[in-house]
């Protein structure tokens, strides 16, 4: 009974002197006073925009066509009786050159005769006028009279026969080439009958697709067509033939005007004077049906600012840095926008700091530490040098303890 007592009292007392002691360590502890909690501007990082004169170039490709593709066929019946050398596949004539020559003897007889038979009716319209005139009237003649539309007709037989001689003589309409020879000697042809294809070499041409971007790079207006006041950009084509990369300069000389409805692409029309003369390349010809690489020549803007792909917010905005770490929205122009940059003429100035990091839930006129990722890059490649070096001082005296 006792001890029971005595063991109840022992308990009692540890805990009274356990909360007397916590009592006494809670009074002994300092007291914090509350403070205000500081609110740090978000750190983002910048880029100093700096102008510079850029040209902005447009890669495309296309085909080599000539200006010129017809069709040579026959205007008379008849059967050819000669050729020229150079009317062979791949043949180069010149404007004017004599291709085909079909039988003309029936052509020269019908001539003749349409010109006797017009001798003839001027020699009797003379006489019919004469005859009037000794009448004595004084009235004009009527045309039937004098024989006159006799006359007409047999001058338009004339003028029928000799053009009908003269076809049976084909002649080269430009200066170009032979695609593909077709008829030959001894072969009879009938008028409209095809006797090879021919194209002309006095100019190249090739029909570039760009975007609507690319056209905004060159300053080209949708219709565009080249003038002597406005000539059109240069074009540099490139192509590799036998192992070897060859060069030839050219020109756009006009635009199609259109938008194709499938690629939603506008066509260009690159054109090279003289490309198998003086447009070759160092005797190596631009030719036809060979595909290029083209770089246009874009327009160049003297000023211009090109940023990170991460400065642009929405459309076409930024955020610059003040003088007073405050964060400012600014609308840019935009000449061209590619994967990692963008290129602008109008919105920034030199020497200002362009936001590049997110600003999420910021707003025009915000507080921000600006950081310069560059100096940061520069002080870890610098940090890193340092530890290289000590490295390389911990290693070479380890060697000379070994020595």
């Amino acid at each position: 009974m006792f001890r029971k007592l005595f063991t109840l009292i022992g308990t009692v007392g540890i805990l009274f002197g356990g909360i007397v002691l916590i009592g006494m360590m809670g009074a002994m502890r300092p007291k914090i006073e509350p403070k205000e909690p500081v609110i740090t501007p978000p750190t983002v990082f910048y880029t100093v925009a700096e102008s510079s004169s850029v040209t902005l170039d447009v890669a495309a490709q296309g085909e080599v066509r000539p200006r010129t593709d017809i069709n040579l066929t026959a205007q008379v019946a008849g059967q050819v009786v000669s050729t020229s050398n150079a009317f062979v596949n791949g043949g180069a004539f010149e404007e004017g050159d004599i291709l085909i020559k079909i039988e003309d003897a029936p052509y020269r007889a019908t001539a003749a005769a349409a010109r006797a038979r017009l001798a003839q009716e001027e020699a009797e319209a003379a006489l019919a006028r004469k005859d009037y005139e000794d009448l004595g009237r004084d009235e004009d003649p009527t045309a039937l009279a004098l024989r006159i539309p006799q006359l007409e007709q047999a001058r338009a037989e004339y003028r029928a026969a000799q053009l009908n001689l003269e076809r049976t003589t084909i002649r080269a309409p430009f200066k170009g080439r032979v695609r593909e020879r077709i008829v030959g000697v001894g072969q009879y042809v009938a008028p409209g009958a095809q006797l090879g294809r021919i194209f002309s070499t006095d100019i190249a041409e090739i029909r570039l697709a760009l975007t609507d971007t690319d056209l905004a790079k060159l300053g080209l207006p949708i219709a565009f067509v080249e003038t002597e006041d406005n000539p059109g950009p240069s074009v540099i084509m490139t192509a590799y033939i036998a192992g070897q990369q060859h060069t030839w300069t050219g020109r756009i000389e006009r635009a199609e005007g259109a938008i194709d409805p499938n690629t939603r692409q506008v066509f260009v029309i690159a054109v090279v004077d003289d490309p198998y003369g003086k447009g070759a390349d160092n005797g190596t010809p631009l030719a036809m049906g060979l595909f290029v690489d083209a770089v246009i020549e874009g327009k160049p803007y003297e000023e211009a600012i090109i940023l990170p792909r991460s400065a642009l917010y929405g459309r076409d905005a930024v955020f610059v840095i003040t003088s007073d770490d405050t964060i400012e929205e600014r609308t840019v122009d935009i000449v061209t926008d590619d994967k990692d940059t963008i290129t602008i003429t109008a919105g920034v100035e030199p020497g200002e700091r362009v936001v590049t990091s997110p600003l999420r839930g910021a707003s025009e006129g915000d507080k921000v530490t600006p950081s310069d990722p560059s100096a940061i890059a520069n002080t870890a490649s610098t940090d890193d040098e340092q530890d290289v070096a000590q490295s390389g001082s911990g290693e070479n005296a380890g060697s000379g303890e070994g020595q």
